[in-house]
C-alpha cells in the first residue's frame, strides 16, 4: 500500500488529557516531512473546531482549524443541506459556533443535535429531548461512542444516551461522527485522494478501526488511549496493524 494520506485520531492518539503522547510531535513533524497529507479526525464534541485547533498547539502540535474534522461540522453540513434552520442543540454550549448559521431554540425545532453533556443528561434533559423527537424533530448524534476516557478511568460516553432517546422515540438517530462513512468521505475528499492511498491510525477499536475499514480505508490501532486488550480479539474487527503508539508510525511506513 502506498501511503500518501493519513487521518489521525487525536484524544488517545496524540495526546490524553493534558499531555502530549511521548514523541508524538516529533513523529507528526516526521510525517510531513515525508510528503504525507493528514487530516485529524475526532469524535470529541465539547469543544469547537477553532478551540481544538487551539488546544492542539498549545500541546505541540500545530495545524488550521480546516484541517480538524468533528461531528458538529459533519452535522452542520448534513442539516444546511437538507434546509433545516432551526435546530436544538443538547450539547455543550460552546458548540454553538459551530452552528452559527443556524437559529438554536428549544422551542419547536426541526431537529434536535446530540452531542456529549457528560453529567447534564439527567432524567429532565432525556426526556425534554425525547419530546421534541416524538413530535417530530430529526434526531442527528454527533456520535454514537459507547465508551470514553474520562481522566484516569473508563465511563459512558454519548452512545447509551443516544440509544435512550431513540428506543423511547421509536426512531433511529443519523449518527454523523466516526464510524459513520459520511464523516471518512468528508475527510477524504478534504485530502483529494481515494481510500487506497489513505491510512486510519486510531485507538478505539470500533469507531477508528472498524468505522475505517467500512469506509475502504486501511487502518492502524495504536496501544494508548482506548486501547485494551481486549480489542486483540474483537469478534468482527482486525486492524491492518497495531503498533505501541504513534512515535512507532513514521519508521513503520518507512518499512
Amino acid at each position: 500500500m502506498a501511503v500518501r494520506g493519513l487521518l489521525l485520531d487525536l484524544e488517545g492518539v496524540l495526546y490524553q488529557g493534558d499531555d502530549a503522547v511521548p514523541g508524538a510531535a516529533e513523529a507528526l513533524d516526521r510525517l510531513r516531512a515525508a510528503g504525507h497529507e493528514i487530516r485529524f479526525l475526532t469524535n470529541t464534541t465539547t469543544r469547537p473546531r477553532r478551540a481544538i485547533a487551539e488546544r492542539m498547539a498549545r500541546l505541540g502540535f500545530a495545524a488550521p482549524a480546516g484541517d480538524v474534522f468533528t461531528p458538529p461540522v459533519a452535522a452542520g453540513l448534513l442539516l444546511e443541506a437538507a434546509g433545516i434552520k432551526r435546530l436544538h442543540l443538547a450539547a455543550p454550549d460552546a458548540l454553538g459556533e459551530d452552528f452559527a448559521g443556524f437559529t438554536l431554540t428549544d422551542d419547536e425545532p426541526e431537529a434536535v443535535v446530540m452531542g456529549d453533556l457528560h453529567t447534564g443528561f439527567d432524567w429532565d434533559r432525556l426526556n425534554r429531548i425525547y419530546a421534541m423527537v416524538r413530535d417530530g424533530a430529526r434526531l442527528v448524534a454527533l456520535h454514537k461512542n459507547r465508551f470514553c476516557r474520562r481522566g484516569d478511568a473508563l465511563g459512558l460516553d454519548l452512545g447509551p444516551f443516544v440509544a435512550a432517546v431513540e428506543y423511547a422515540a421509536g426512531v433511529e438517530a443519523e449518527v454523523v461522527g466516526k464510524p459513520s462513512q459520511a464523516f471518512f468521505d468528508m475527510a477524504l475528499a478534504s485530502l483529494g485522494l481515494p481510500a487506497a492511498e489513505v491510512l486510519m491510525v486510531g485507538d478505539d477499536i470500533e469507531a477508528d478501526i472498524g468505522g475505517a475499514q467500512a469506509a475502504g480505508l486501511c487502518a492502524v490501532q495504536v496501544r494508548t488511549g482506548k486501547y485494551s486488550a481486549r480489542d486483540d480479539a474483537h469478534p468482527s474487527v482486525t486492524p491492518d496493524a497495531r503498533l505501541d503508539s504513534i512515535a512507532d508510525l513514521p519508521a513503520w511506513l518507512a518499512e
